[in-house]
């Protein structure tokens, strides 16, 4: 890597030990507060202030009142973030961070109330699923150096969803919308507090139904999504939060794009008329919170988690016309829905972990340290069927089962942390150690493989008070995202294959403004430095490719947010304007080193710019809000165009694979109207209100954006 990482290992490797024991001696009694059983990752705004990083918080009103369909819109609410769409309702996201691919969101750690919510983080981070935006209660977006608390993915960033806790009285919400393209929505929240004197046991329920036609023609979808929260204090110092949730949905969503043909022709058609997927996933949490001073505090999360997901497809990518192409009785698109056959991918996960973190705090500032173990079981399997709605192994050219596979892994993982404060300047240095253990069998011709993957990373933070409204941050944190257990073990002897964890080297440079009543205001600048960025080894990547060390790589850019609001100079007017502002400036994107092209080897690619990083994104939202009750905003949504190969290709081939994809911007409008004196409010949504029809991915096909969409609905609170 480049020379200034060893020097910051070494200095920090150096330093912390004996700062670090200088700390514990200090352990003077400097009370820690928050006491909710649950694990955050930025906390409460004088939390946000001390982070020595970017750090977004969206709160609920924010996703309230845009009137979101999906979690796509709330997010590219925080700079730094790109959300790319693919089935117009945030299914299967596809959420990058600072230009890195936003494929599957496989460079990003999602979790929510801090535990993780992918259902293989170490061993197969790819994203197929994510819980209802309705519900959240707010989201935290991390970035820098604050990440090394977290992993095991820290070169992008940690996105914490946050759920909300029992009410301390009765209360309940019910919700229902309706719209076009078949939009329905129903929401429903109970929750109460029982009891008192430090035995109070609190309560929430609460339950999703959406369904939708999609953004393509033969795609419908179904989701149901239940989370129960169970909150015990166990007197003055301890509580205790049990939490379950089980989310499913029935969809016909494909995995395939369009040709270039098929979309020149109708650009939200879908052949494939017999795909279809269904999943479940189900989660269990149990965190303990123990205050066991009044400047020590620990809390314990013991968390498991089952996904299954059975997908059936007839193409997994534009050059399949149809995936069965090659039996003499398929052929060809033409007996697609007679004679063709068709593929399950059959996928079983379970994630078990037990991860316990540490808080001191004091004179010096605060000492945190956290371990993780987590085991993750994945079996895949793929059975091909002889026909276009079989789910039985066939007989025919293609058919049978053609994969059955164990992948494990058993990771454990500690970090630790002290932030040191002189006046105004605080450093916080900290280190993060993981271990990965991966193992591999295949059923069919029984070959057997294991290896292990280790790495310490290291970061340091600081900040600056300029006064109460005011500070500077900077970080520099090393950046590691593990491979995928298929990607360093063969599928045919077992052997390891020679691929290293992704690597980089992060720096930030920012200024944070809140003066806790109008304007809110964080700028950074960001660097990027890969020396071992993976990507796909193939063009289609989401086609079960296999991945390739790609080498350096360079990332750096400048992101910005702006919340905008004159509540105090229009008191006597009873108007409230607004502007709330996100941009993000990925200036450089691109392959660093001697570079051959994956598609044309022996084609020098060192400069051209990286698939799926926009130069330029920006929302831009504003509106007013009335003391009678109404608030109105208009969001203006804007992407640069995007290359999406390492050719930079700009011509869109045959297969609708490669090519430039062009800059679009679309509008949305919501308006929320609250009766006076009442607890009801009526609601209209609409979103992409131009019709504009655009395209948002090529990566197996050419997938178009979500068409013009209305809602209407009410929501009333009790």
């Amino acid at each position: 890597m480049y020379s200034a990482l060893p020097v910051a290992r070494l200095l920090i490797k150096a330093l912390l030990p004996g700062l670090l024991t200088v700390a514990v001696q200090s352990a003077m009694a400097q009370p820690v507060d928050e006491s909710i059983p649950t694990i955050v990752v930025i906390g409460n705004a004088s939390h946000q202030a001390r982070i020595g990083g970017a750090a977004t918080v969206i709160n609920a009103e924010a996703i309230q009142h845009a009137r979101a369909f999906n979690i796509n819109e709330v997010l590219r609410k925080a700079p730094g973030v790109f959300p790319r769409e693919e089935e117009g309702f945030g299914l299967r996201p596809n959420i990058g961070i600072r230009g890195l691919n936003p494929t599957r969101s496989s460079k990003v750690l999602l979790l929510e109330d801090g535990l993780p919510i992918a259902y293989s983080p170490y061993g197969d981070n790819a994203s197929y699923y994510h819980p209802a935006i309705e519900r959240f209660s707010g989201l935290e977006v991390l970035k820098g150096s604050a990440q090394i608390g977290f992993g095991p993915h820290t070169v992008g960033g940690v996105i914490n969803y946050l759920t909300p806790n029992p009410s301390a009285k009765p209360t309940a919400k019910l919700r229902a919308a309706a719209g076009t393209a078949g939009y329905s929505q129903l929401y429903g929240e109970v929750g109460n507090t029982f009891g008192n004197d430090g035995t109070e046991t609190g309560v929430l329920l609460q339950y999703v139904d959406k369904q939708s036609d999609g953004a393509r023609a033969n795609m419908e979808f179904a989701v149901r999504d239940f989370n129960v929260k169970l909150v015990q204090q166990l007197g003055q110092r301890q509580a205790a939060m049990l939490k379950f949730s089980r989310y499913a949905e029935d969809s016909a969503v494909p995995y395939s794009g369009l040709t270039l043909a098929e979309y020149n022709a109708n650009p939200r058609a879908n052949p494939f008329l017999n795909d279809t997927f269904v999943a479940e996933r189900k989660g269990m949490s149990l965190v303990h919170h123990w205050d066991i001073a009044d400047n020590i505090r620990l809390d314990s999360a013991l968390y498991r988690s089952e996904f299954q997901r059975d997908w059936w497809r007839q193409s997994s990518n534009s050059g399949q016309r149809p995936s069965d192409a090659s039996d003499p009785g398929c052929g060809s698109m033409t007996k697609l829905l007679t004679s063709c056959g068709n593929e399950g991918r059959l996928r079983d996960y379970e994630v078990r972990g037990f991860e316990p973190r540490l808080q001191v705090s004091n004179s010096l500032g605060n000492f945190k340290a956290g371990l993780r173990w987590q085991q993750e079981d994945q079996r895949r399997r793929q059975i091909n069927a002889d026909t276009p709605a079989g789910r039985t192994p066939g007989i025919s050219v293609n058919a049978g089962l053609v994969e059955n596979n164990l992948r494990d892994t058993a990771a454990f993982a500690w970090f630790i942390e002290q932030s040191f404060s002189f006046g105004a300047f605080t450093l916080v240095p900290g280190l993060r150690r993981e271990h990965i253990d991966y193992s591999r069998r295949n059923l069919l011709n029984n070959a057997v493989g294991a290896t292990t993957v280790s790495e310490t990373l290291a970061g340091l933070g600081a900040t600056w008070q300029l006064h109460n409204s005011t500070v500077l941050f900077a970080g520099l944190h090393e950046g590691f995202s593990p491979p995928r257990v298929e990607d360093v073990i063969s599928n045919t002897n077992g052997a390891s294959v020679e691929l290293a964890a992704e690597s980089s080297l992060n720096s930030e440079l920012g200024v944070r403004y809140d003066d806790g009543a109008r304007l809110k205001l964080e700028a950074a600048w960001f660097h990027m430095d890969f020396d071992n960025q993976i990507v796909s080894s193939s063009v289609a990547g989401g086609a079960g490719a296999t991945l390739t060390s790609a080498g350096e790589t360079l990332h750096s850019g400048v992101e910005l947010l702006l919340n905008w609001n004159y509540d105090r100079d229009f008191e006597r007017s009873n108007i409230t304007p607004f502007v709330d502002l996100s941009w993000t400036w990925v200036r450089d994107a691109e392959y660093r080193g001697v570079r051959s092209s994956a598609i044309n080897a022996g084609v020098n690619v060192s400069g051209n710019r990286l698939p799926y990083t926009p130069e330029h994104t920006l929302s831009l939202t504003t509106g007013i809000a009335l003391r009678q009750g109404l608030r109105a905003q208009v969001e203006l949504f804007q992407v640069g165009e995007m290359i999406t190969d390492d050719l930079n290709s700009a011509a869109i081939t045959a297969n609708g694979q490669r090519g430039l994809i062009d800059a679009y911007r679309i509008y949305n409008l919501s308006l929320n109207y609250t009766v006076p004196d009442t607890n009801l409010t009526l609601f209209v949504a609409g979103k992409n209100l131009s019709d504009k029809v655009y395209v948002v991915d090529m990566s197996r096909g050419m997938i178009p954006g979500m068409q013009r969409t209305w809602q209407g609905g009410v929501e009333w609170s009790f």
